[in-house]
């Protein structure tokens, strides 16, 4: 196991790059689709007045 980590370490740290950028992206991607439904619901209460 050791020898393995050792020689493979590279492969490692990118996957654990490749993860915390897709964590980053799909959290972006949550937030966006929030502000949008917010965005909506500000948009319509003040066309109501």
């Amino acid at each position: 196991m050791e020898s393995f980590l050792e020689q493979n370490s590279i492969y490692i740290v990118l996957f654990i790059v490749l993860t915390v950028w897709t964590g980053i992206f799909v959290y972006l991607l949550n937030l966006d689709k929030s502000l949008k439904k917010i965005e909506e619901e500000l948009g319509d209460s003040l066309n109501e007045k």
